[in-house]
């Protein structure tokens, strides 16, 4: 269990400090820092007046507060006393070798010990011969022992137990096992990322009369947004955007599966559109889990005639913005994709006049909130490219996210994607 979960039945108790008194703090702290390799854990002065310094081992929560009391005080008396604080380690002998040669005092050299618990819990207290177990006492524990004094003659024991230091290299091999399992899991997911950010348009159909981009800036390493731009043919060209349930990795298979699909069917996209979604959605809800979908926004372009065909499944609404302040929205003609096999959809049709400005999006633009708990919303994205709509695609597409992450600083929880065709 986490010490620091909030558990009302299992309020959080450790030890924070033990209180060793010393004659000097200055002299002490030299001692505990540059001969112990001690961290000095709080240097201050209390409102009183009286200094608080306190120590602590590199390892461990617990800290030592050196006090130094008036010599007319009771507690001058307890200095250079045993202290009963039992310092533990893995390897004593590398520990003793390592303060020795800083010229640390010891009163009882490392010696190896089988003892019962009863005498352990009595060590810090007890002399060197006192130590040994009782020949009735089981000998439960085994482990080396030392004893060494501070400047001041304050008495601390240096202990390592053998099921201590078994404990100690088991954490070591679960979190060197953890660190490998992460460095995998990162390289792996790299990986992904590379294999999903060439699932993106690599390329874009060329067209006379339109001018398009489009952007995917995920949440996560990988995501479930996915925008395509297809190649039908002369003076033609699809636009795909859709958003898959779900986030992060699974989010992204199932993305790649609807990608895989997708292409899979694109030679009827000119002729049959409907007949693709309905091969798009069988794949898609065969090789997918039941609770798993997709809204799907797929449009294509005549440069002729400057018509876009489109069918909106279950995807939020994109948008015409037209030179005279007109906003159409090309509303869902059928339900999301994956959840139904009994599926079908509805082909609309509407035109792209010169000056306007088509905008397909993802939720992670218009359902992103502020710190007010304010919505950016259709209107905010209007507005923007408006602002912007003199710009190249490429470019507004920048100008809105910049605006978008102005609005909302905070990290980003949603993928956003954006398709933005201008009307030449």
């Amino acid at each position: 269990m986490d010490p620091f979960s909030p558990d009302p039945h299992r309020p959080y108790l450790g030890v924070h400090a033990v209180t060793v008194f010393v004659r000097d703090q200055d002299t002490a702290l030299r001692f505990y820092v540059d001969q112990l390799g001690f961290d000095v854990a709080f240097d201050a002065r209390l409102p009183t007046g009286r200094r608080w310094l306190a120590v602590a081992p590199p390892d461990g929560s617990t800290v030592i507060s050196l006090v130094a009391p008036s010599p007319e005080s009771r507690e001058y008396l307890l200095i250079g006393r045993p202290t009963g604080v039992v310092f533990i380690t893995e390897n004593v002998l590398a520990k003793f070798d390592q303060w020795r040669r800083k010229g640390v005092e010891f009163t009882y050299r490392p010696r190896l010990r089988r003892i019962s618990y009863e005498s352990a819990i009595r060590l810090p207290h007890a002399s060197a011969a006192a130590a040994a177990p009782a020949p009735q006492d089981p000998p439960v524990w085994g482990g080396v022992f030392a004893r060494f004094r501070d400047l001041d003659g304050n008495i601390y024991s240096l202990v390592g137990f053998d099921e201590v230091n078994r404990q100690f290299e088991a954490h070591r091999r679960a979190a060197a096992e953890k660190l490998e399992a992460e460095r995998r899991a990162a390289h792996e997911l790299a990986i992904a990322k590379q294999v999903q950010a060439r699932l993106f348009p690599q390329s874009q159909p060329p067209l006379a009369t339109l001018q398009y981009a489009g952007a995917c800036i995920q949440a996560r390493q990988v995501g479930g947004d996915y925008h395509d731009f297809l190649d039908l043919g002369p003076d033609r060209a699809g636009f795909v955007i859709a958003d898959i349930s779900g986030k992060g990795m699974p989010a992204a298979l199932l993305m790649a599966n609807l990608q895989a699909n997708f292409r899979s069917q694109s030679a009827l996209a000119l002729q049959e559109p409907e007949r693709m979604l309905r091969s798009v959605n069988q794949l898609f809800h065969q090789n997918t889990t039941e609770s798993s979908y997709a809204t799907l926004f797929y449009a294509d372009y005549d440069d002729r005639t400057r018509r876009l065909r489109y069918v909106n499944c279950g995807h939020l609404a994109p948008l015409i913005l037209r030179p005279d302040g007109e906003v159409e929205r090309l509303e869902p003609t059928c339900t999301v994709l994956g959840l139904f096999k009994a599926w079908d959809c509805e082909l609309r049709e509407t035109g792209i006049g010169a000056g306007d400005t088509l905008v397909l999006y993802t939720d992670g633009v218009t359902e992103s909130f502020n710190a007010a708990d304010e919505e950016f919303g259709e209107q905010r994205l209007v507005d923007s490219l408006r602002r912007y709509e003199s710009d190249p695609p490429a470019a507004a597409i920048a100008r809105v996210v910049e605006e978008l992450r102005a609005f909302n600083p905070a990290e980003q929880y949603d993928d956003i994607t954006l398709i933005v065709a201008r009307a030449l």
